[in-house]
């Protein structure tokens, strides 16, 4: 049963599958379930090793939580997207808690962390599947750290807000003020404060709907 219902995914989306043993394929397989999520729970606490998560269909948001409370998003997941750093056990040189949470009623396949590890110790094409898995999202981890660290708040806003309608599609975020904070590391009033400079300049419209973008070629500009 779990077989048939979890093989075809994977071997469509892990190229090492038809390269390890048929018993290890029957293992990755009883040691995957599928959860589903309703919006604003969190999937991962950051504790143990969570497992390698697939998303199916919905968001997921990675983010690392200060001891003050304050959240920096990491990437977000959505569909076809796999999950490598909730897997402590499976990458052991990444050494901190990430958490997850669903941004979206989400469904997802979830392979037991110390499963998926225990075979990629016999299967090298495993740990290089997952290495680079990981190091394609450090890549999209440092570039959130270049934007805190080296940019200023009206470009990093005018990115993420021409980032979202690029994804989207259409011209409006509907995202309210505390979220689009919480996805770029920032804190509420700050994000306020911009948009309502940005309105003020003609770029964007604010209402309870979310930003409506006016003028996307001077919001480009703006990314520059």
């Amino acid at each position: 049963m779990a077989r048939a219902m979890f093989e075809p995914v994977w071997r469509e989306t892990f190229p090492f599958w038809e390269k390890i043993g048929e018993k290890d394929r029957e293992e990755i397989c009883e040691n995957s379930s599928a959860v589903g999520y309703p919006k604003g729970v969190t999937v991962h606490d950051g504790a143990g090793c969570g497992g390698v998560f697939f998303v199916r269909s919905g968001c997921l948001r990675v983010y690392m939580l200060s001891e003050e409370g304050k959240e920096v998003t990491l990437y977000r997941l959505h569909e076809g997207d796999m999950c490598m750093l909730a897997a402590s056990c499976v990458l052991q040189a990444v050494t901190f808690e990430v958490m997850v949470d669903a941004e979206e009623d989400s469904e997802c396949y979830i392979i037991s962390g110390p499963a998926f590890a225990d075979i990629s110790e016999r299967w090298p094409e495993i740990k290089i599947f997952a290495l680079e898995t990981a190091v394609g999202r450090f890549s999209d981890v440092m570039w959130v750290m270049q934007q805190i660290l080296f940019m200023s708040m009206d470009k990093r806003l005018a990115i993420f807000l021409t980032d979202e309608i690029a994804r989207l599609g259409g011209d409006t975020v509907a995202l309210t003020h505390e979220q689009i904070a919480k996805y770029m590391g920032s804190a509420r009033e700050v994000v306020s404060r911009m948009l309502k400079y940005f309105a003020a300049e003609g770029l964007v419209e604010v209402s309870r709907k979310g930003v409506r973008i006016l003028d996307r070629a001077r919001l480009r500009a703006l990314t520059l």
